[in-house]
This record gives structure tokens, C-alpha cells and sequence, in this order.
């Protein structure tokens, strides 16, 4: 086949060997497929769009598409690639006008931040509903230099999937720890028998619990309102071993202690 293309056939090259209508035919193809592939990868979630919206993750994808198929193949007309390049810069300025004027439209688009974390505790359902893991958040956290839910009063996995965190600003209360990770060092659940001493934390969603008092076997707790029946003992901060606690740094001088105190 590639001996019957005649090099620099001005209409071969423009136009194809289809009909002048076959035009308004790309135009349909290109709305519906860039269309679809909007929607598919709005359905898809934003785990792996790595900051960056569907819409613009579709205009990648549909550029690099109709821009790298006319460089290779002689049945593909510069004209028709051309087209389709200019419909999908439309149609991307289009729908950025739309959803700066339409809160629906940007909805649709852009999704909504969901709330992953409020005031230490998890909440499976969004984790769902955001298609990330336990562990996932845990590293998204960790990443942010989080040790325990506890420290944490508000996350959001936000539009781009990026991860927005407020912490408590001094004083957190103790919670489930989220390091050392899991994979490596799980935190140790309390046993039936098992004499409690403070507060307890549930290991499905981080929920504090401090009416466990008198209770001499931690079997005989109650269920956590997330449905877990596993608890750990909470923590304030996970890192902090006792071989940690009883290290005090050492004097700047090389001096003694007692000679930087002074007299008295």
C-alpha cells in the first residue's frame, strides 16, 4: 500500500478521500468521545490524576491524541487533525467558562472535597467514596508529618486529589497512631484479659474511648460506633519510646550540667 501513496498529494494530504461532509462527522465523533472520555474519567476518581482536574487530564490525553496520529499515518489529513485540535481547545474553553458560572457544571466536572478526618476519627464512607485505603490516607498523613489522628481536626481530600490537613496548633489529644507504618510495625490490639490502663482507641476509625473504666478485660468492651471490636491503647506520640524520654540533649560548651545551672 505504501507504493500507491503519491508523495505531496495536496489533497490527499488535506482532505482524505472522504466527502467535504465527513467534516461535520469529526465534529460529532470529537464531542461525543471527548464527552465520554470527561465522564469516564469523572467516575474514575481523582487518586491518580496527580493535581490535576478531569478536565484538564482529558485535554491532555485528547491533544496528545489527534496531534500524534496525523505524524504517522498518511491516511490521517492534516486538515481533520486540525480540526479536531481546535474542538477540543474550544470545547476546554467552553466548559472553563461553564464552571466559572455554573456551581452545577463545576460540580460535575471538578467533583466536591470530601472530609476525611474530623476531630481524630475516620470515616470509612468517604474513604470509600474518595477510593482511597486506610493506608493511603495514613501515608498522606505521614507525608505531612502527622504521627497520630489525634493531632488531626480537619482532612480533606480536596478537587486535584491532593490532601489538606489542619492539625492542632499545641496540645493534641493522644489517638491512633499512624506510625510506624502499618506494613511494618502494626499497632498491637489489646487482649481479651488484658488489664486497661487509659484511654483506648479503635483501631477501624480512630474513635477515642474512656468508658472503659472498671472493665478489667478489654473482650467485654463494646463495639465501636464504625462496627470494629479491636482496640489499641491511644498514644500522643508513637516515636516517643522510653529510651527517647530519658534523653536530654547534651550542653552546647561540652560543659556539665550543673555548670550551666549556676550556683544555688
Amino acid at each position: 500500500m505504501s507504493g500507491d501513496v503519491v508523495p505531496f498529494d495536496w489533497a490527499r494530504l488535506f482532505l482524505g478521500d472522504t466527502p467535504p461532509l465527513f467534516l461535520l462527522e469529526i465534529v460529532f465523533r470529537t464531542t461525543v468521545i471527548f464527552g465520554w472520555l470527561l465522564l469516564l474519567l469523572r467516575l474514575t476518581g481523582k487518586r491518580g490524576l496527580a493535581q490535576l482536574s478531569p478536565l484538564e487530564l482529558a485535554i491532555v490525553i485528547a491533544l496528545g491524541s489527534a496531534a500524534g496520529d496525523p505524524m504517522f499515518y498518511p491516511e490521517v489529513p492534516l486538515l481533520h487533525a486540525m480540526l479536531v485540535l481546535a474542538l477540543v481547545v474550544g470545547l476546554q474553553h467552553l466548559l472553563t467558562k461553564l464552571v466559572i458560572r455554573s456551581e452545577h457544571v463545576e460540580t460535575f466536572i471538578e467533583g466536591v472535597p470530601v472530609e476525611l478526618v474530623r476531630g481524630g476519627v475516620m470515616s470509612g464512607e468517604a474513604l470509600q467514596r474518595a477510593n482511597l485505603s486506610r493506608e493511603d490516607l495514613f501515608e498522606r498523613l505521614r507525608a505531612q508529618g502527622v504521627r497520630q489522628l489525634g493531632e488531626v481536626q480537619r482532612a480533606y481530600f480536596e478537587q486535584d486529589g491532593t490532601l489538606t490537613v489542619f492539625t492542632h496548633p499545641h496540645g493534641a489529644p493522644p489517638g491512633l497512631p499512624v506510625v510506624p507504618p502499618w506494613d511494618l510495625e502494626p499497632p498491637r490490639p489489646v487482649q481479651p484479659g488484658e488489664d486497661v490502663q487509659g484511654p483506648l482507641v479503635c483501631l477501624g476509625c480512630g474513635r477515642l474511648r474512656h468508658d472503659h473504666g472498671g472493665q478489667r478485660s478489654a473482650g467485654r468492651l463494646d463495639r465501636c460506633a464504625c462496627g470494629s471490636d479491636r482496640f489499641t491503647r491511644a498514644t500522643a506520640d508513637p516515636l516517643a519510646g522510653p529510651d527517647d524520654a530519658q534523653e536530654e540533649p547534651a550542653p552546647e560548651d561540652g560543659g556539665s550540667r550543673s555548670a550551666l545551672a549556676g550556683p544555688g
